[in-house]
């Protein structure tokens, strides 16, 4: 007797079963992203612009800072100021000037003339010629160093000046620059008077006060301003045409 087998059908795949696991993992995922999501507005929400600072801070790069040369602003400003820091020295004066004229060394005539005079000397602090050199900052405390002082210019002033006397014999020479000596000498005369009336120190004093204001209004509260003797040349003892007395 023959038995004959027949092999047993194999099972089909439960495709069912295998969607069902992968729609698990994609809602897992999904939930994740959302979680995350919402932590990230939570964080948002309760920190607002301090949460944004914080993630900006982590790309910013640091600035440096820029250096700013003190002494530079001070003589930027200190430079500015040079015409508050003139003295004026104002003076009238008589001079007179005479010319012989002489034949065989005897004088025959002579002219005379007396001139009166108004001048003005200016003196003052060159503030251009400071640098950042002349400038020191200890702690709070600005010292800064004028320039000596000068004499910036004198003059007459032609207009208030006159002559007073002249006087010319019958044979007295003619000689037209007799007044511009008498001017030079008027203004020479001038010059000597404003330094002896120490107009180079009334500069020094002018500019000294100009400068601790200009910097105090600049919010420099502590201010030293070292005044410089003028030049010994500045104002000569004896000048052309003036006799020591």
């Amino acid at each position: 007797m023959i038995v004959e087998h027949t092999p047993a059908s194999t099972p089909e795949p439960n495709r069912s079963g295998c969607w069902r696991i992968a729609g698990t993992i994609a809602l897992v995922l999904l939930g994740a992203a959302l979680f995350t999501a919402a932590l990230t507005f939570y964080g948002f929400y309760r920190q607002g612009e301090a949460f944004v600072q914080k993630v900006e801070t982590l790309f910013a790069q640091p600035t440096p800072t820029p250096q700013i040369d003190v002494r530079a602003v001070i003589v930027k400003q200190v430079r500015n100021a040079s015409e508050l820091t003139t003295a004026i020295y104002s003076m009238e004066t008589i001079v007179a000037q005479s010319q012989a004229r002489e034949l065989l060394g005897v004088q025959v005539g002579e002219t005379k003339m007396i001139y009166v005079a108004y001048g003005e000397v200016r003196a003052g602090v060159d503030l251009s010629e400071i640098d950042v050199n002349d400038v020191r900052v200890i702690s709070d405390t600005v010292i800064i160093r004028l320039p000596p002082p000068k004499l910036l210019d004198a003059k007459i002033d032609v207009e208030r000046s006159y002559v007073y006397d002249f006087d010319k014999s019958l044979f007295g020479p003619v000689d037209p620059a007799m007044q511009s000596r008498a001017e030079q000498l008027a203004l020479a005369k001038i010059r000597r008077a404003a330094c002896e009336n120490a107009i180079l120190e009334e500069a020094n004093n002018r500019a000294a006060i100009a400068v601790r204001a200009l910097l105090e209004a600049a919010s420099f509260r502590n201010v030293e301003v070292v005044t410089t003797p003028p030049a010994p040349s500045t104002c000569p003892k004896d000048e052309e045409g003036v006799s020591s007395p």
